[in-house]
């Protein structure tokens, strides 16, 4: 073909990228690997290996040892043995490991990226030009947190032994997520590569050693399922680092529940990717290659589901067709390819059959004419328009170059649609309105919103999601918290055993006849005074055994009126922080003006020096949240690109809470206001010890304006209404004091939506010590942040 020819055809030739220096790596290692504990390699104990296979032509690139229980057991002992020294040494010292980690990331940056296509078939300008660039920036971000760690997190500490499992489709990035901000923190970490895609993460084994790392401060466990099942049960482990699939994160949820780890999970996500009629068309669908086939849609937070305004969708789709047209599809060692290998045989059968569903389920399937290349394991980008809202590729994440299209009419529908599945990962808004873009994207429940450009990242700006995309954040402040808790915390004692009664000795006590009583109170749900469904009441009585009253027994009706009454309270959430501030001053007030009548009560059962206090330091609490409500912001980060990142502390939503038994007034005050302050709404059951304080709360809330539902009360048995409350899909997280036994409860019968629950795992905290009972520890909890995505600049 002539140059005239080419210039009119503008067709590619081949690029190939050269494998050599990677298959004499290869080569080095015999093309089998052991495991990497405690700074050297290790034969697997049970002395079995699996094959990681090249996708792009399913040929086998090395023998991988597959880890066991024994082997996870040794991992973790030379993390645990590391760790005292590792978290001892200063700030500086651990900040020039990771900058030295960062260096030798740049240093082999070719054999990474080849390495990380030919094991993932991902396109290496992919792989060259994103995954390893952002690999080193955070290490070098990172290496900054860490010489600030003890000037920016005072008084925190290191979880201690972190166990971390992240996917193969960003293997050496989602490893740099993961293990940069541990280390940083002064954590020691385990950390089990997926079974697809291990190779580079022994690479960066190799890496540790030539950095002179210590021994034992990072370990490198390959295997399949079972290997990260023993991780995560592991009884040693102080912290799971999850990143994977919803399913596989309930799981991790359920294994986790009884034990006192942190978990942190980044799960699926559905992400809608929203074009109003207004936006720049052509940049919209460059937007949209981005979005659904980068990594050939391997990507958690892809752009799978594309809603369009009804008035441009036929000219729109033309575009996205045309654009479609052009996309490569070949070896993924070739520059000049667009979309490369599907990881395994396995993922490739599943999109498969998931758009042969979406078909049989009335979706119109469009494909441009391309060839597929004869080995490996390809599928073609896809384009699903005509998609149901309810079908299954329009909820469920399908994991591949498979884009289903919709359409809606106002931003009202847009913002309805978008938030019509279980995930809650990302999105994009693209419309030239700036007022809409942030109209819509605050509405969104994501975790990312990008305005007018996609699949944005970096290191000083959060990831993660809401909802049954997971919890906890990956990057940034937030991501760094991850990683910490609070010294206080972490050695505070074991809480007493639970003396709340037992739901049938509760049961037998309220059906005999009760004797004269000398008051009685009610449930308070939707701002009014409720009668229990039960019918049933149980006797309060004092410290001496008089009987004070009678309070009613909640039951689930009565929860789920309560949460209705909730989410019906949608003014307190969209309310300014400063009338939020007012409505709790307005509290502070009301209650000092009741102080002598509420003391002289409560004492009956505390004692009257206890209520003094719990009424005092109540006021006090009040006035601290009002303070706080306006002035706990989010940020504006500066990433290297041509944008900034709003992060906006946003609420989480509907909260259930469990409150303290032997502090009823200000044990309550200390959970429910720091949420409410942050625009959440409340589902409280009360001190059991003393229920009574809930008719001098609701005169409370009644006389200070606060939203009717924003505060709701339900008396009764603790472990009948948490399991309600943490079995409800419509609430959005749980936060639960009590012994052992109740938190494991709270986490075991949240798995059904996965809402984030926050306990005091079973230790006791001292609410009349303003440094245990109120402050950030408290808000950050009350708070998820959402990153939104802005460009600026020509």
């Amino acid at each position: 073909m002539s140059i005239a020819e080419k210039f009119v055809s503008m067709e590619y030739g081949p690029a190939p990228e050269d494998p050599k220096e990677a298959s004499l790596w290869l080569e080095r290692h015999g093309r089998k690997f052991g495991l990497f504990i405690d700074g050297s390699w290790q034969a697997p104990a049970a002395g079995e290996y699996f094959d990681t296979l090249d996708p792009s032509n399913g040929e086998k690139l090395a023998s991988i040892a597959q880890g066991s229980a024994a082997d996870v057991d040794a991992a973790v002992r030379a993390a645990r043995a590391a760790s005292p020294k590792w978290r001892a040494l200063t700030p500086h010292a651990r900040a020039r490991y990771l900058y030295a980690l960062a260096r030798l990331v740049q240093k082999h940056s070719r054999l990474l990226a080849v390495l990380e296509t030919m094991d993932n078939g991902k396109p290496i300008r992919e792989s060259r030009n994103i995954d390893i660039p952002l690999v080193a920036r955070h290490f070098y971000h990172h290496a900054g947190w860490a010489q600030l760690i003890e000037q920016e997190f005072p008084e925190h500490e290191p979880c201690g032994v972190v166990g971390q499992i992240i996917p193969w489709n960003f293997p050496l990035l989602m490893l740099a997520w993961k293990i940069a901000p541990a280390l940083a923190a002064g954590n020691t970490v385990v950390l089990k590569p997926a079974e697809f895609t291990p190779l580079t993460a022994l690479v960066f084994a190799e890496l540790c050693v030539e950095a002179g790392l210590p021994a034992g401060v990072v370990n490198i466990i390959t295997g399949d399922g079972s290997t990260g099942e023993a991780l995560v049960k592991h009884p040693d482990v102080d912290k799971i680092a999850f990143t994977g699939s919803t399913e596989v994160g309930r799981a991790i949820r359920s294994a986790t529940a009884a034990s006192h780890k942190k978990l942190s999970l980044e799960l699926g996500g559905k992400s809608p990717f929203i074009i109003f009629e207004d936006a720049d068309l052509d940049s919209a669908v460059e937007g949209l290659v981005d979005g659904i086939w980068f990594n050939q849609g391997q990507v958690c937070c892809a752009g799978s589901r594309l809603l369009m305004q009804e008035s441009i969708a036929e000219p729109l789709l033309a575009k996205i067709r045309d654009r479609m047209s052009t996309l490569r599809i070949g070896a993924p060692l070739d520059k000049a390819i667009d979309i490369g290998a599907i990881v395994a045989r396995v993922q490739l059968e599943r999109i498969d059959r998931m758009v042969k569903q979406g078909i049989a389920e009335g979706a119109t399937c469009w494909q441009p004419q391309v060839s597929l290349p004869a080995r490996g394991f390809f599928y073609p980008p896809t384009l699903l328009s005509n998609v149901h809202p309810t079908s299954i590729v329009a909820q469920q994440e399908i994991f591949g170059p498979v884009l289903a299209a919709m359409t809606f009419r106002t931003p009202h529908e847009a913002v309805e649609l978008a938030n019509n599945t279980v995930y809650g990962l990302a999105s994009c808004v693209w419309s030239e309105n700036i007022n809409v873009a942030l109209h819509v994207a605050a509405q969104i429940k994501a975790g990312v919103v990008w305005v007018n450009c996609t699949n944005m990242f970096d290191a000083a700006c959060g990831f993660g999601g809401y909802r049954e995309s997971g919890y906890g954040r990956e990057g940034g402040r937030e991501g760094i918290l991850e990683y910490l808790e609070p010294k206080w915390f972490k050695h505070a004692p074991k809480l007493a055993e639970s003396n709340t009664k037992a739901p049938a000795e509760l049961k037998e006590e309220t059906e005999i006849s009760a004797p004269a009583i000398d008051r009685t109170v009610k449930l308070y749900i939707g701002g009014k005074q409720a009668r229990p469904d039960s019918g049933y009441s149980m006797g309060v009585h004092a410290a001496d055994g008089r009987l004070l009253g009678e309070a009613p027994v909640g039951n689930r009706k009565d929860i789920r009126n309560a949460v209705e009454a909730a989410h019906k309270a949608a003014a307190w959430a969209k309310a300014t922080a400063h009338s939020r501030a007012q409505v709790l001053y307005y509290c502070a007030e009301n209650l000092s003006q009741r102080r002598d009548e509420i003391v002289h009560r409560l004492s009956a059962v505390v004692g009257e020096k206890q209520a003094a206090a719990e009424v005092e330091l109540g006021i006090q609490r009040i006035f601290s949240y009002a303070a706080w409500a306006d002035k706990f912001d989010g940020a504006v980060h500066n990433p290297p690109f041509r944008n900034i990142a709003i992060a906006m502390n946003e609420p989480v939503g509907t909260v259930g809470v469990i409150c303290p038994n032997d502090t009823p007034l200000l044990g309550f005050l200390s959970l429910v206001l720091p949420l409410i302050a942050m625009g959440n709404t409340v589902v409280a059951v009360p001190s059991e010890k003393y229920p009574l304080i809930t008719a001098d709360l609701y005169q409370l809330f009644d006389t200070s304006d606060l939203t009717g539902g924003a505060v709701n009360i339900v008396t009764g048995s603790a472990s009948q209404l948490l399991k309600t409350l943490a079995e409800h899909d419509d609430v959005d997280a749980i936060w639960c004091y009590g012994d052992e036994a109740t938190v494991a409860s709270a986490k075991a019968m949240s798995i059904g939506n996965l809402k984030q629950v926050w306990t005091n795992e079973g230790r006791a905290i001292d609410w009349f010590d303003a440094s245990q009972g109120e402050g950030r520890w408290y808000l950050e909890h009350a708070t998820q942040v959402k990153n939104i995505w802005v460009p600026y600049g020509e």
